[in-house]
């Protein structure tokens, strides 16, 4: 009975085994084929796409081609342009190989000048800093001048002043030593001319008083003591006379340092200095 009824159990989870066993291999097979389904699809898309892409690959390549032969021909035709071209620019060259060495060597000469330039810049901005410190130095030159003229302004009207005063001054000393020369050259004369007639009357009296030697020797010694007088008195004269040319001629030098002194031409005294000569020389 326990066989039997064990044997029946068994039977009964084979049967529910081999439902779920055929029920699971359904389940299987249909997701199987769902996914065989999808991987054809799959598989046609990715096909279908690969042939469309190249597809595309083909016929850009082939519109590449197309336009790379078109460019080629048009490269070609270019080379050729370019070869005329360059046949025309080795002429040119060879043309203009003279006037290269010519540029060429007037740029050499501009490279020198360049150079030169450089030096006659910096001696400009030397010469510029030289010519500000010029014009500084040139501005205190204009005002010193400035003061300079004032102070000559000055010195020029003290100079009239004095100009005026001493040609006053002399005028007055050419008239007072005009005026004592003409006295003691009258005097003088005077003297001279007292002393002749007193001598020539002392021979007339000697002549006609027959006088005894001694008493000619004593009118005679007094004769000369006074006539020693008049000379000692004549020569007091010349001196006084000599001191005065002198003091005259002193005075007209230094009249004429004041006036080169002071930059005045002689010329424009409006009259002749006269120099009294002195007495012996």
């Amino acid at each position: 009975e326990i066989e039997d009824k064990y044997t029946k159990k068994m039977q009964v989870l084979r049967d529910e085994l081999n439902l779920r066993r055929k029920t699971e291999i359904h389940e299987v097979e249909e997701r199987k084929n769902s996914h065989i389904s999808e991987l054809m699809r799959n598989h046609e898309k990715a096909f279908s796409d690969i042939k469309n892409y190249y597809n595309d690959i083909t016929v850009k390549n082939l519109a590449l081609i197309s336009l790379l032969k078109e460019q080629i021909e048009e490269m070609k035709k270019k080379e050729n342009h370019l070869e005329k071209e360059k046949a025309d620019v080795l002429l040119q060259n060879k043309q203009l190989k003279e006037p290269l060495q010519q540029a060429q060597e007037q740029v050499f000469e501009l490279q020198k000048k360049l150079a030169h330039y450089d030096k006659d810049k910096e001696a400009l901005t030397n010469t510029k800093a030289r010519l500000k410190v010029t014009q500084k130095e040139l501005k205190d030159l204009q005002w010193e001048h400035e003061v300079l003229e004032q102070r000559f302004s000055k010195v020029q009207a003290e100079r009239d002043e004095l100009y005026q005063k001493f040609t006053k001054a002399i005028n007055e000393v050419q008239q007072k030593t005009g005026f004592k020369n003409l006295l003691l050259e009258r005097k003088l004369k005077g003297l001279l001319s007292v002393l002749e007639k007193k001598e020539v009357e002392l021979s007339e009296v000697f002549a006609a008083s027959n006088l005894d030697p001694s008493a000619i020797s004593l009118v005679s010694h007094k004769l000369e003591d006074v006539l020693n007088s008049k000379n000692a008195t004549i020569k007091d004269l010349q001196l006084q006379l000599a001191r005065v040319c002198k003091a005259h001629n002193d005075m007209m030098q230094t009249f004429k340092a004041k006036l080169t002194a002071f930059g005045i031409p002689l010329d424009n005294l409006g009259f002749k200095p006269l120099a009294s000569p002195v007495q012996g020389q």
